[in-house]
């Protein structure tokens, strides 16, 4: 048998190669929380109690599949997001903090509002849920074109005990005709094809590239798209929330521009990159 500070040791070799010190570190808390439910302190205060064999296995076939660069979170079926938990899989993207920012933003400009706000592409339901969570007055809907998606989503919602309507809808012909939104937000496709070699190899060969990549030749196809729906489907001075790629502000400002919404924001990230595209009907 191993002690636990044997064990983290062994990890932190196995993938040094692989990860750099910081990234290994998180994997290491994040395995003992999974599969011994212990949080950092324990990883210390326990560090000479020693791991039974068929335990110490588990958490070595989990370093194995770490090698072949499978998402952390797609090994132990969840992820953090929001403060809440969520169920992932490979039918889902990960949630990442980029959208966390999104959701932040939703909430803090529209809380205590009784507004109705339809999420396009929810794959988890990260958006969704979340705005359920914490916007407690407001009536969630959320479509997308994947069963399995729908399916998680609706799974995630129970574990975080809220209501959301779901339905399946392909972005690019929704037929959903709620009588109107408040809001209208959207976490599409927005990676060109040709920004896949900027891409790592736990993304490329794991997540759904569906939910990913779009045609360089038209980038905007979803959000153009969502636009479009939205100018039916939103309420008068209905707000219209996107995720974008960095690369793509002017672009997406320009593109509400002429389809005549108003109020258009172009908002950074933490990491000062645009990320965020704000508009009103």
């Amino acid at each position: 048998m191993q002690t636990v500070f044997e064990i983290k040791q062994d990890i932190k070799n196995s993938l040094s190669s692989y990860y750099d010190k910081r990234e290994i570190q998180s994997f290491i808390y994040i395995i003992f929380e999974y599969i011994l439910s212990y949080g950092k302190i324990d990883t210390e205060v326990k560090k000479e109690e020693k791991i039974d064999e068929d335990i110490c296995e588990r958490i070595f076939s989990i370093v194995d599949r770490l090698k072949k660069f499978e998402p952390i979170q797609y090994i132990i079926g969840e992820t953090d997001f929001y403060d809440l938990i969520f169920k992932v899989n490979k039918a889902t993207l990960i949630p990442r903090q980029e959208t966390e920012e999104l959701v932040h933003l939703i909430i803090d400009e529209n809380s205590n509002k009784d507004i109705s706000i339809l999420d396009v592409g929810t794959g988890t339901g990260c958006i969704a849920i979340s705005l359920a969570k914490n916007l407690p007055l407001a009536s969630l809907y959320a479509v997308d074109i994947s069963d399995k998606a729908i399916e998680t989503a609706k799974e995630n919602a129970i574990i975080n005990k809220t209501k959301v309507n779901f339905f399946k809808e392909d972005i690019l012909n929704i037929k959903h005709k709620h009588n109107k939104y408040d809001i209208i937000v959207s976490n599409p496709p927005y990676i060109r094809n040709s920004e896949k070699s900027l891409m790592h190899a736990n993304v490329l060969d794991y997540e759904p590239h569906t939910a990913l990549f779009v045609d360089d030749n038209d980038p905007l196809i979803f959000y153009r798209t969502i636009a479009l729906f939205a100018q039916e489907h939103l309420n008068e001075n209905g707000l219209l929330y996107f995720e974008i790629n960095e690369a793509l502000g002017k672009e997406m400002k320009d593109m509400l521009s002429e389809y005549s919404f108003q109020n258009i924001e172009v908002i950074k990230d933490l990491n000062e990159r645009d990320r965020i595209v704000k508009a009103q009907k």
